[in-house]
């Protein structure tokens, strides 16, 4: 479960620990190079979640989602090719797991961020703008 939470928040992993490499290499020491990549990643995925809810535009959120989304799923491909290549001996069907392993991390990392709206909470409710996303809106109106 610890790996499908690290893929599942790849972009902030990346930004960590290029912020915590990045203040150990400038003489931080490891407790604050550690430190400095567990801000710098809490600090992205914060500033996603928020972009997400702040925006009412379903362009501007869908991309938003999709700049989480795309690199987790690459992420689930590449985990789920190598567990592949460990068991499976035919090279289709490593490709068969590793894609079916994309798409569960890709749209699980979708709707972890996605759902992280809360119905009624975007600016563009009042004027008629709802959630882009089926399952805030059904939540909404339950």
């Amino acid at each position: 479960m610890i790996v499908i939470g690290i893929i599942l928040s790849f972009i902030p992993l990346f930004i960590s620990v290029t912020a915590g490499v990045a203040a150990y290499d400038s003489g931080s020491g490891e407790i604050g190079a550690m430190l400095v990549g567990l801000i710098a990643g809490a600090f992205t995925l914060a500033a996603g979640q928020i972009a997400v809810a702040a925006f009412r535009s379903p362009l501007i959120r869908t991309a938003i989602v999709l700049l989480f989304a795309v690199p987790a799923a690459m992420a689930g491909y590449h985990a789920a090719l190598g567990l592949a290549q460990l068991s499976v001996p035919t090279v289709l069907w490593q490709q068969v797991f590793a894609l079916i392993g994309a798409i569960a991390v890709g749209a699980t990392a979708w709707v972890r961020l996605a759902l992280s709206i809360l119905p009624g909470s975007g600016l563009g409710d009042d004027a008629g703008f709802g959630s882009p996303f089926p399952a805030a809106r059904a939540a909404r109106d339950s």
